[in-house]
């Protein structure tokens, strides 16, 4: 497993924008696909957004399709999240992941990650 930490959270009003990153160490990050989840108080986690090993393939949630944009520099070590037109609705702890290594398929379900970050807080004012 590698080590994930977060960071780019904070405070914005809606309508503005935010970039997480997500810096991975610990093993050879082009061998990893990996995601971005987000957690509000008293909800379940929820799917975001994940890109494959060399970043050809990108899926997002519905919910911020058109508005969220992953990426990532293998060379780096990093992933990005860039968040524009965001909403209240937004506001959670954002959590990168990474899947086992190796590993081709992307996917939005968290059980198919298992290394993840401690989180980044994003709260959006109305």
């Amino acid at each position: 497993q590698v080590q994930l930490v977060e960071s780019g959270g904070g405070l914005v009003q809606a309508g503005g924008s935010l970039k997480l990153s997500c810096a991975v160490s610990g093993g050879t990050f082009a061998i990893y696909t990996m995601g971005w989840f987000r957690q509000a108080p008293g909800k379940e986690r929820e799917f975001v957004s994940a890109i494959s090993r060399g970043g050809s393939s990108k899926i997002y949630a519905d919910s911020v399709k058109g508005r969220f944009t992953i990426s990532r520099d293998n060379d780096k070590n990093t992933v990005s999240l860039q968040m524009n037109s965001l909403k209240p609705e937004d506001a959670a702890v954002y959590s990168c992941a990474a899947r086992p290594a190796y590993t081709r398929n992307i996917s939005l379900k968290a059980e198919d990650y298992d290394s993840w970050g401690q989180g980044t807080q994003v709260t959006v004012s109305s």
